[in-house]
């Protein structure tokens, strides 16, 4: 069991996860990675499928959507005043437990391949590389390019069964 609560965002909580995330994505300027593509919208985060938060106010945040037919973590940030401490891995599980229970048999992602809180991180939590693209991920995965996020770091889609 965790030791934070993880609940669906409130929509008047969604202009605060935008704070959240672009303060996310500032721990990538300290290893030379960036400058970043904005963070998502609030009306990305209300059209995705699920969102769920830890804090109240929120200091982090996971976004679902689906993709090629299943769940599919668009993304997952933690405040850095509160990284390290188990929030993203909370978020990750009731991500996962989400999908299971809306008939999902797997949760995909894209991330950097190298960087400690992505790919490995992802990997020690039960996520394994992609090779076979879906037409979806395959979509993803050029947007990403196009955003130049791959100039930036190896990325990597990852899935995990459930």
């Amino acid at each position: 069991m965790s030791a934070h609560q993880v609940r669906p965002a409130r929509t008047a909580e969604l202009p605060a996860l935008v704070a959240v995330e672009l303060a996310a994505d500032r721990v990538f300027d300290a290893i030379g990675i960036g400058p970043l593509p904005p963070p998502g919208s609030v009306e990305e985060l209300a059209a995705a499928a699920c969102v769920f938060v830890v804090g109240d106010p929120p200091v982090g945040f996971a976004r679902l959507g689906r993709v090629d037919g299943q769940a599919h973590l668009e993304q997952l940030s933690v405040h850095p005043d509160h990284g390290g401490r188990g929030v993203g891995t909370a978020l990750l599980e009731a991500a996962c437990d989400w999908a299971a229970r809306s008939g999902h048999r797997e949760v995909t992602l894209t991330t950097f391949a190298d960087i400690a809180w992505n790919g490995p991180f992802y990997a020690g939590r039960g996520f394994t590389p992609v090779t076979d693209l879906g037409p979806g991920l395959r979509e993803i995965r050029r947007h990403e390019a196009a955003l130049g996020l791959d100039d930036l770091g190896t990325r990597i889609a990852m899935r995990r069964s459930l």
